[in-house]
């Protein structure tokens, strides 16, 4: 393909601090600790950081009961219920809460408005890990609302003792009409002072959104079932680009670069850099690239430390 490109980088892309908190707690327990290490769902939304952790000893389970008593369980970024915790418990399983710290932030907000006697409505997907983790956090007066649609019918116990949260991996798109019709529905009903949705996730939106304006075609990296890649997607799409999520580089189509004269290339929050790596060799080794320029972007200086074993359990790692 005899073409001339130049390439964008996003600033930030890729890895958040949660995500690399999750990942470095089942590194080190396996290193501590030997394999196997068992996994509650998938520890973050990739799956080549799935099957890298695999090879090394990690085990996946879709419940519970598939982990033998007594062995390490770790719960994923995504967190947990109180039903979870309880079960794991009871199987007496020594249990490591990889929980990203901003997600249990928000588990604390619902959990606080709940004592309080509020009715906590979560703005979010159903059925994602981290919605359903957050919903577990209570016995009841707890709803869920992924449209403005089932905004306008939710049926709430106290209409003046209503409060909200969102998933952290929502866009600003996604909540700002939810949010509206909530507000106009429950005059007083509460909710975070800015934003549920994290740090990282919105300086990744902020960053598609400038390579929305640049490119003429941009490229997320990131798996189908991560939010917050298919969120990046969609802020591009929205922002007036042509966009498309790839897994990684094995996912291009030639045919996207017709007439593509500059490309942007970002990642979501669980895609590792090698992937991003990967696209731009696919590139050289298909077109001429001119130029990759990394574009300028807010700088992520957060980290936290990986999760030890719970004080429900036997020892510390």
């Amino acid at each position: 393909m005899n073409q001339a490109i130049d390439v964008i980088l996003a600033s930030p892309r890729g890895f958040c601090a949660g995500v690399v908190r999750a990942i470095e707690t089942v590194n080190l327990t396996l290193r501590s600790e030997g394999a196997p290490v068992y996994v509650l769902h998938e520890i973050v939304h990739n799956k080549h950081v799935i099957s890298e952790l695999e090879r090394k000893g990690a085990i996946f389970v879709k419940n519970l009961a598939q982990i033998p008593r007594g062995e390490i369980c770790i719960f994923s970024a995504h967190g947990v219920s109180v039903e979870i915790e309880k079960i794991a418990t009871s199987l007496g399983l020594r249990t490591i809460d990889a929980t990203c710290p901003l997600v249990t932030s928000i588990h604390q907000m619902v959990e606080r408005y709940h004592r309080q006697g509020y009715d906590v409505i979560i703005i979010g997907h159903h059925g994602h890990p981290e919605v359903v983790g957050t919903a577990g956090r209570v016995a009841d007066r707890v709803h869920i609302v992924a449209n403005e649609s089932e905004a306008e019918r939710i049926d709430v116990s106290a209409p003046d003792k209503t409060a909200y949260v969102t998933q952290t991996t929502l866009s600003v798109n996604d909540v700002i009409g939810i949010k509206s019709v909530l507000e106009r529905r429950f005059p007083t009903i509460k909710g975070p002072k800015s934003s549920n949705i994290c740090y990282a996730t919105q300086n990744r939106q902020n960053a598609v959104t400038y390579l929305a304006r640049e490119a003429d075609l941009i490229l997320v990296v990131g798996s189908k079932n991560s939010s917050n890649s298919n969120r990046l997607r969609e802020v591009a799409r929205l922002s007036g680009g042509m966009c498309y999520l790839i897994d990684d580089r094995n996912d291009i189509d030639p045919k996207w670069l017709k007439d593509v004269l500059k490309i942007g290339i970002t990642a979501g929050a669980s895609a590792p850099e090698r992937l991003v790596d990967g696209v731009l060799d696919w590139l050289h080794e298909h077109v001429t690239v001119k130029k990759v320029t990394e574009m300028k972007g807010t700088e992520e200086r957060i980290s936290f430390k990986p999760a030890g074993f719970s004080s429900l359990n036997s020892k510390p790692v």
